[in-house]
């Protein structure tokens, strides 16, 4: 916190308040509004809470204006090009990149916890033949509380630590038996001798009538989009874990609450739109001329998936990171793929337009990641799952990071009452 201060007065009364400014090491500074009401009477509103900042971190720093996103201050570009999903875990659960007794201690503490209990097995297939694998994990994940009651303590930094590992470990386990109880195959146990990625592809596609070898195109694809979506600073799953970490709740149940927050469209579903948007150009044979020609027209309800973003104003740093393996696999794929082809030609139609780049409308993340998925064989309803695997570790690093801040209290927002004023039960 800063020696700066900020004056607010209220002109009705006169009254002033002087507010503390709080200043980051790169970004917008902020006021600090805690004795705001106790000073003035007012309190602030904020829907969305778009202009306010719950807590301090330090683990992942956007700018949306610059197309920046850091990683305990390592680009982006960089760790998606040069580091592996695991060693992005590493550094965002402690702070550093491991060296290399540090990275390979730390895979195998994630390969000695890819097995899950099999009653876990037992539990999911539970479930109804079409149950959404979203609500299988959401649930199963706060199942896992009730399996590892042992280490729980929030107080405890070691049951932090081997909780966060636990959840890094059996995410893809738990992922793949989501897919495979949808698709009436037997589950599948980890493999220990396999990369954190191609041991997921292994719970997710092998059978045990034949042997199941991913490609390196393949292998690449799903390091980068894991790698991607690792963490993306105090989005609404990430709050959501954060507000139900604040209450005291225990890990497993925090993190659950993050995947059914991540379960809404407006969040986590937007690869799915970009894939749902392809289909229907494909299945009405627009051409990608009438197709830019909807989008540009205001009176007409359609919109372009997988373009712009509410964050980034200028292109999704991420996008960048994940056009060329996008391509790679596709090209590896070849043959008469006239989805695939379809979206690179709408790609290469809305960057070549003057309409869109004046309003920065790139593409983000989310085209490339639907059309990895895709290409992957991993069906619909499994994107959002794909996500939620990735993003566990950011959510259970930011869980960790509230639990040692010293400012640490229950979330407990305040509201602009609009109902009706005190008045009497008849007859009272």
């Amino acid at each position: 916190m800063s020696s700066k201060t900020v004056t607010v007065t209220d002109p009705a009364s006169g009254n002033t308040a002087e507010l503390p400014v709080v200043e980051g090491t790169v970004g917008n500074n902020a006021i600090d509004v805690r004795t705001l009401a106790k000073q003035s009477g007012y309190f602030t509103y904020d829907p969305g809470f778009a202009a306010t900042a719950s807590c301090s971190s330090a683990i992942t720093y956007i700018d949306g204006e610059q197309g920046i996103l850091l990683h305990r201050g390592y680009p982006i570009e960089q760790l998606a090009s040069k580091s592996s999903y695991l060693e992005v875990c590493y550094l965002l659960l402690n702070g550093e990149l491991p060296n290399s007794t540090e990275s390979d201690d730390f895979e195998n503490i994630i390969k000695n916890h890819t097995m899950v209990h099999e009653n876990i097995g037992r539990f999911m297939q539970g479930f109804r033949y079409d149950a959404h694998p979203m609500a299988m994990l959401s649930a199963t994940v706060a199942a896992l509380a009730s399996f590892y009651h042992d280490s729980i303590d929030i107080n405890d930094p070691e049951h932090r630590q081997i909780t966060a590992h636990r959840l890094i470990a059996k995410m893809p386990t738990l992922a793949s038996y989501c897919y495979k109880h949808y698709r009436g195959q037997p589950f599948v146990y980890p493999r220990n001798n396999l990369s954190y990625t191609e041991n997921f592809l292994h719970l997710m596609f092998a059978v045990p009538a034949e042997e199941y070898s991913p490609s390196p195109a393949a292998i690449r694809a799903m390091e980068t989009l894991l790698i991607l979506h690792a963490d993306h600073e105090q989005n609404a799953s990430t709050s959501t874990v954060r507000l139900a970490g604040s209450s005291g709740a225990n890990p497993f149940a925090s993190i659950a609450a993050g995947i059914a927050c991540l379960w809404g469209p407006a969040h986590g579903g937007a690869n799915e739109a970009v894939m749902n948007m392809l289909d229907d150009i494909m299945e009405t044979g627009e051409t990608i001329e009438s197709t830019i020609a909807r989008a540009k027209d205001k009176n007409d309800p359609f919109r372009l998936m997988g373009f712009g973003h509410r964050v980034y104003k200028n292109y999704d740093p991420r996008a960048t990171c994940i056009q060329g393996v996008c391509h790679d696999l596709l090209d590896e794929l070849g043959g008469d793929q006239p989805l695939f082809q379809l979206a690179r030609e709408l790609e290469e139609a809305v960057l070549a337009d003057d309409y869109f780049k004046e309003r920065k409308l790139f593409p983000n993340v989310d085209f490339y990641s639907g059309i990895i998925l895709r290409a992957l064989n991993i069906p619909m309803n499994m994107f959002t799952a794909m996500f939620a695997m990735a993003r566990t570790v950011g959510w259970i690093a930011h869980w960790q990071e509230m639990h040692t801040d010293p400012h640490f209290r229950i979330g407990r927002p305040q509201q602009i009452y609009t109902g009706p004023t005190r008045r009497d039960y008849p007859g009272a």
